[in-house]
């Protein structure tokens, strides 16, 4: 079987990405940190690991000899309270698991990193594709920027595949995101929200496309040196967002603007071209938006 290691396993995306690993015949090693909870679906081992430590994770990556690697560990809230641990897991740890592939004998036959379409910033009004100009927002932002810059230097030596996901849902993730807080605030029949501008439109996508987009890619040789979006290629508002989980939770509530969470200078909408994947691995697995807001209401 194929030994493949998929960083952060534990989290949101790494939860899904398990199950259409397994299928594809991979043999799932999960690297986690401070995982203290029950097995993971999809995978034949757990192990503890911190990406900040380089040589624990060269003895990690020594011992296991993946045939692939799925590399999604990452601090991903833009608001998240540690800069500075921001930065040593989204860079630091990056540059360490990279460096410890490089030295292998045997490298493995393709690693994906998922960097961020926030690298493209909020700059620009519309579709972005892969050649739109970099232009960071925030820290988050950077860590990603940051990180390709760091693959870059690995390029010659290893086989990677970038991908840069729009937002993305679905069950169990956390509360600080956006359509999490506003389906939690639904499920407790809370009677008002507060929120920023819920004029601005964004792509969203199902957690459950991006894990099967990430598989495919990962088996795909021609993916190899690429840098792909991976999104659903539509922007949708906010405002339609509360409205279709106003009418599938049947809990209409106030929504109260709080000027602490409107950004300045935000552009009204933001979507990603989803060409270049699809022309690479085919259509994407698109779930409209309405059933994955039915998913994780039920």
């Amino acid at each position: 079987m194929k030994r493949t290691l998929v960083t952060g396993a534990a989290g949101f995306t790494g939860r899904y990405v398990g199950p259409p690993l397994a299928q594809q015949g991979h043999q799932l090693h999960g690297l986690v940190h401070g995982h203290v909870g029950k097995p993971v679906a999809g995978y034949a081992h757990l192990i503890e690991g911190d990406l900040s430590d380089a040589a624990e994770i060269r003895s990690i990556v020594s011992d296991l000899r993946p045939d692939h690697v799925v590399h999604l560990a990452a601090i991903a809230y833009v608001a998240h309270h540690d800069v500075d641990q921001m930065y040593r897991v989204n860079v630091l740890g990056t540059r360490h698991l990279l460096e410890a592939l490089s030295q292998l004998t045997t490298k493995p036959d393709s690693i994906l990193l998922a960097s961020s379409a926030n690298v493209y910033g909020n700059a620009r009004e519309g579709l972005l594709d892969e050649t739109s100009p970099l232009a960071p927002a925030n820290d988050y932002g950077v860590t990603k920027v940051a990180m390709e810059y760091v693959a870059s230097i690995f390029r010659s030596v290893l086989p990677l595949i970038v991908v840069r996901p729009f937002n993305y849902t679905g069950r169990g993730q956390g509360s600080q995101f956006i359509i999490p807080k506003i389906v939690e605030h639904a499920q407790a029949r809370d009677p008002v929200i507060e929120l920023g501008n819920i004029d601005v439109a964004r792509d969203f996508s199902d957690v459950r496309m991006v894990a099967d987009a990430y598989a495919r890619l990962l088996s795909t040789p021609a993916a190899i040196g690429g840098t792909f979006n991976v999104c659903s290629g539509r922007a949708v508002s906010l405002k339609d967002v509360l409205h279709l989980i106003t009418e599938l939770s049947a809990h209409p509530f106030d929504v109260r603007i709080n000027p602490a969470f409107v950004r300045s200078n935000e552009v009204r909408s933001l979507h990603g071209s989803r060409e270049k994947i699809e022309n690479m691995i085919g259509p994407l697995r698109i779930i409209p938006l309405e059933d994955t807001l039915r998913w994780m209401l039920g």
